[in-house]
C-alpha cells in the first residue's frame, strides 16, 4: 500500500492544498463586515481620521494573520491551549496588581506594555475557549454530562470572570461566563446542572446588582429599566441610540447624513453604539444586511465545527462562533435598550484593537479546523 493511500480523506500536506481547503465565503464575509465598519467610521469621524484609516490597517494586517494562522495544524492549536490560558490569566493579573494596568471609562482593564496597550478581558475569552476544549477533548461523556470533574472546567470560567468582574469590567466578565456555560453546554452538560444554574442566576441577581455593582454599575442596569426616568443624563444613551434605530426608517438617511451621529448627539458612536449609527444612514435594510452577513458567519463556522473528527477542534470552534454570536446579541440588545449598557463592541464593525484582534485570531483558528480537520488528536492530558 503506498503512502498516499495511507493518508486520511481530506488531509491535506502541501501549502498550496492547505489553502484550497480555506473556507473563502467566510473570508468574504468577514472582509464585508470589516468594510462596512471603515465605512461608518469613516462617517461618523467625518473622514479617514480619526478611527477608519486604524481600522483598515488593523483588518488587513489582521486578515493576513487569520490566513497565516488557518495553516498551523490542529495539534499545535492543541498543544498550546493551557499555555495560552495561562499567559492571559496572567495578563489578566497584571493589569489588576501592577503599575502597568491603568483605568479608562471606570475599569482598570488596560495593560500599557509600553509599545502597546491591550485588553487582557478580550484575550483570556479566546484562551479560556482553548483551554475548556483541550479538557473536554481529554475527558469522557460522562465526565462532561455530570461530574465532580466538572469543577475543573467552572474554575477555569469561575478565576477570569471574578478578576475581570473586579476591574469593573461587566460586558467582558458577562461574556466570559457566557463563552464558558456556552461551551459546558455544547460538551454535554446534564440539563440538571443548567437548571440549578439559571435558578442560582435568577436568585443571585438582585442582591448582586444592589449590593455588590458599583453605582455606575447599578445606574446602568435601573436606567435599562426606566430610562425615561432621566432622559437627560443616565438615560441619554439609550434614548438617543433609540432615536437614531428609529429615524433611519426603511432605507436610511443616507451615507454621512446621520443626525444623530453627524451632531454627535449619538455617544460612543464609534463603538458601543456604531450599529445605531448605521441603522441611522441605511435604514432597516442596512441592519438587516449586517445581521444577515453575521448570521451567515455564525452558521458556517458551526458548520465546520461539525466537519472536525476531533472533540478539541469542535468544540474549539463552536466556541469561538459562540463568543461572536454573544458579541452580536449583547451589543444589539444594548443598542435597542433590551440590555444595559455594558460597554460590548459590535465585532469588527465597532472601532477597537484588542476585541478585532482576538476575533479574527480566533476565525484564524476556525479555519484552521477547517483544513486540518482530520488531524489526530491525542487524548491524554499532559501540558505539552
Amino acid at each position: 500500500m503506498t503512502a498516499s493511500a495511507l493518508t486520511r480523506p481530506g488531509q491535506r500536506d502541501r501549502l498550496s492544498e492547505k489553502i484550497t481547503e480555506i473556507d473563502w465565503r467566510l473570508v468574504i464575509l468577514l472582509a464585508v463586515v470589516g468594510g462596512t465598519g471603515a465605512m461608518m467610521l469613516y462617517s461618523v469621524g467625518g473622514g479617514w481620521s480619526p478611527w477608519a484609516a486604524d481600522h483598515v490597517i488593523r483588518f488587513s494586517v489582521m486578515t493576513v494573520v487569520m490566513l497565516g494562522l488557518a495553516l498551523i495544524d490542529l495539534k499545535w492549536w492543541f498543544r498550546a491551549a493551557y499555555p495560552l490560558y495561562g499567559l492571559f490569566l496572567l495578563l489578566v493579573l497584571m493589569t489588576e496588581f501592577t503599575p502597568l494596568g491603568y483605568t479608562a471609562g471606570g475599569a482598570r482593564n488596560w495593560l500599557n506594555l509600553g509599545f502597546i496597550r491591550l485588553q487582557p478581558a478580550e484575550f483570556i475569552k479566546f484562551g479560556l475557549v482553548l483551554a475548556l476544549a483541550r479538557w473536554y477533548h481529554a475527558h469522557s461523556a460522562q465526565d462532561a454530562r455530570l461530574s465532580w470533574k466538572l469543577l475543573i472546567p467552572a474554575a477555569m470560567v469561575g478565576v477570569p470572570f471574578l478578576l475581570v468582574a473586579k476591574q469593573p469590567d461587566l460586558g467582558s466578565a458577562m461574556l466570559i461566563a457566557l463563552t464558558g456555560a456556552a461551551i459546558m453546554f455544547l460538551a454535554g452538560l446534564s440539563w440538571r446542572i443548567i437548571a440549578v444554574g439559571v435558578g442560582a442566576a435568577v436568585a443571585i441577581i438582585p442582591p448582586f446588582v444592589m449590593f455588590v455593582m458599583h453605582d455606575y454599575q447599578r445606574n446602568r442596569v435601573l436606567t435599562f429599566l426606566n430610562p425615561e426616568a432621566d432622559p437627560a443624563g443616565t438615560g441619554y444613551n439609550i434614548i438617543q441610540s433609540k432615536i437614531a434605530l428609529g429615524s433611519g426608517g426603511l432605507l436610511g438617511r443616507g451615507f454621512g447624513l446621520g443626525s444623530q451621529s453627524q451632531l454627535e448627539f449619538l455617544p460612543e458612536r464609534h463603538t458601543d453604539f456604531i450599529f445605531s449609527a448605521l441603522s441611522e444612514e441605511f435604514g432597516f435594510v442596512g441592519s438587516f444586511t449586517i445581521l444577515l452577513c453575521y448570521a451567515a458567519i455564525v452558521l458556517i463556522s458551526l458548520r465546520i465545527a461539525s466537519l472536525s473528527y476531533s472533540h478539541f477542534g469542535r468544540l474549539a470552534a463552536a466556541g469561538i462562533a459562540s463568543t461572536f454570536a454573544l458579541f452580536i446579541l449583547i451589543n444589539g440588545a444594548m443598542v435597542m435598550g433590551l440590555a444595559p449598557v455594558v460597554g460590548v463592541p459590535m465585532p469588527l464593525l465597532s472601532y477597537g484593537g484588542s476585541s478585532m484582534m482576538t476575533l479574527m485570531i480566533g476565525f484564524g483558528l476556525i479555519m484552521a479546523v477547517r483544513v486540518h480537520r482530520y488531524s489526530e488528536l491525542p487524548k491524554g492530558q499532559a501540558l505539552f
